[in-house]
């Protein structure tokens, strides 16, 4: 790890660039439309993921030996075991939604990065955390680092129901499950935020997000250094993340 920064209490870390080998060692359905997949390597003894939404390249060969390169969100990393979860939303069509529906143990694949890491303290006041289904990876494990004596609001669009997991967390858990982008968008205008310091992150679709921005940063006035609102994808483009 090197080339540390910092924005008041969020730091920005970098992590050397590797390309690893993987197998996948299970596969399990998280409803209808997600599967978590489990990959091991010794390769990912080195694999480093310090923030809650980072981001690893997942790497494959389709049917033609094209290489087809997508992001996604560490969802879990056991290093002792080396073992890497990673939740794959199934679509109606996609080159990989096809190939994690398909997976099967002894499959081959390969996981590049996490290029860097923000890392958000958990012992902000509050935290809000909102975003559709492309967020729940990382809304799930951040909930998980959460202490007592925080509280989290999360708000998420998830528009099956059997989609919507069983979320905990030792934090105060304030959760809405909304049915469309306009709810979430509402339910964002809505919400007051509370008093004290908190962080928010938001992350969905590009269009959303820039209507969130709107809101959090703008109409509501909340620092920019004590946020992170980030479009997970776009309407028409199958490989797009940007951030903010």
């Amino acid at each position: 790890m090197d080339d540390v920064t910092s924005a008041r209490r969020v730091q920005r870390v970098r992590h050397e660039l590797m390309r690893r080998d993987v197998t996948v060692t299970d596969v399990q359905a998280l409803g209808p439309n997600f599967r978590a997949i489990t990959f091991a390597g010794e390769t990912l003894a080195s694999f480093v993921s310090d923030g809650f939404d980072d981001h690893c390249k997942f790497m494959f060969e389709d049917a033609s030996g094209e290489v087809v390169r997508r992001d996604y969100t560490p969802r879990r990393f056991d290093r002792e075991r080396r073992e890497l979860v990673l939740e794959f939303a199934l679509h109606d069509h996609g080159a990989t939604s096809d190939w994690a529906r398909g997976a099967k143990p002894g499959d081959r694949a390969v996981i590049g990065g996490p290029r860097g890491s923000m890392i958000v303290p958990t012992d902000y006041e509050w935290h809000l955390l909102a975003g559709d289904a492309s967020a729940l990876p990382a809304i799930h494990r951040r909930l998980e680092e959460l202490p007592a004596g925080t509280r989290a609001i999360v708000l998420l669009h998830v528009e099956d129901e059997a989609d919507r997991r069983d979320l905990t967390s030792r934090a105060q858990l304030d959760l809405q499950w909304l049915a469309s982008t306009e709810d979430w968008l509402a339910a964002l205008r809505t919400l007051q935020l509370p008093s004290g310091q908190g962080f928010a992150w938001c992350a969905a679709e590009a269009s959303a997000i820039a209507q969130a921005r709107q809101i959090v940063l703008v109409d509501k006035a909340h620092p920019r250094e004590d946020s992170k609102l980030a479009a997970y994808w776009k309407h028409g483009a199958a490989d797009f993340h940007e951030e903010k």
